[in-house]
């Protein structure tokens, strides 16, 4: 179970200081920071669970999240960004989980465009960000990040095979280090996308920590299905995929390797 008051105390000089809510079992931390969203909850407000009954990835598809064995945390975010930005949020939050599970247990994480943290080839977390724009501008967005992190087994019919830290590390590593980590990251790599340099590098930084990128033959599922070899990141952070018919970008959507 979490200590509130160590996270409290190591998280007093960060944007989330008195604006962490904590529920034992809920449906979805993402829901409830949609929902304080819209009840004027302030930025930095931090939403996390011991258990989700009704947890949620991208394309609303569903995330098992078992009591006590995975980290499951959503944070609301008031940036005060153009909408031209918000591509990148996904893509920066997932460079901060990846360094908060460097950090928390040692492991290389290896992005999968454009929200799956993987372990070799074994899905270990996923990113699920949304957001309200209004004339142009960030109204606010909800990142929410699942890491399993004590599972020991999984559903065999998952269409990548999942894994977790303590699998992959040997031994049981703290779901508390690896929260304080990962929000302390997500602070950083946020902030920087006020800078326009800092946005320009995002794309470059995720080719680093990924080998899906670039040169990997993959097949694109959702409203732009189609099939090829992967020729980096756009500037907004879309997927470039040449094909037979040529160079498509890819902005929604999901990747895995092509057979």
């Amino acid at each position: 179970m979490f200590d509130l008051s160590e996270i409290q105390a190591a998280l007093a000089n960060t944007i989330y200081s008195g604006k962490l809510h904590f529920s034992a079992v809920t449906g979805s931390t993402n829901s409830d920071a949609m929902a304080a969203a819209r009840s004027d909850a302030p930025h930095g407000s931090v939403y996390f669970a011991d258990e989700q009954t009704a947890g949620r990835g991208r394309g609303d598809h569903a995330w098992h999240s078992a009591a006590g064995q995975g980290l499951y945390v959503s944070v609301l975010l008031r940036p005060q960004l153009p909408a031209a930005r918000l591509p990148l949020l996904p893509l920066v939050a997932g460079l901060a989980a990846a360094n908060a599970v460097r950090e928390a247990s040692g492991l290389t994480v290896d992005l999968r465009w454009p929200n799956d943290l993987l372990l070799g080839p074994r899905k270990t977390g996923g990113i699920l960000a949304e957001a309200q724009t209004e004339a142009g501008s960030i109204s606010f967005a909800v990142v929410g990040i699942g890491i399993n992190v004590h599972q020991g087994s999984f559903d065999p019919g998952l269409a990548t095979p999942a894994t977790s830290l303590d699998v992959e590390r040997g031994r049981a590593i703290s779901r508390q280090a690896l929260l304080v980590a990962l929000l302390e990251s997500l602070q950083r790599e946020t902030d920087g996308l006020h800078d326009l340099a800092a946005c320009r590098a995002i794309p470059s930084r995720v080719e680093q920590a990924s080998t899906w990128i670039r040169g990997r033959h993959v097949e694109v599922h959702g409203p732009q299905a189609c099939a090829g070899i992967t020729e980096g990141l756009d500037d907004h952070g879309f997927l470039r995929v040449r094909t037979a018919d040529g160079i498509v970008q890819v902005q929604t959507g999901g990747i895995r390797s092509a057979p």
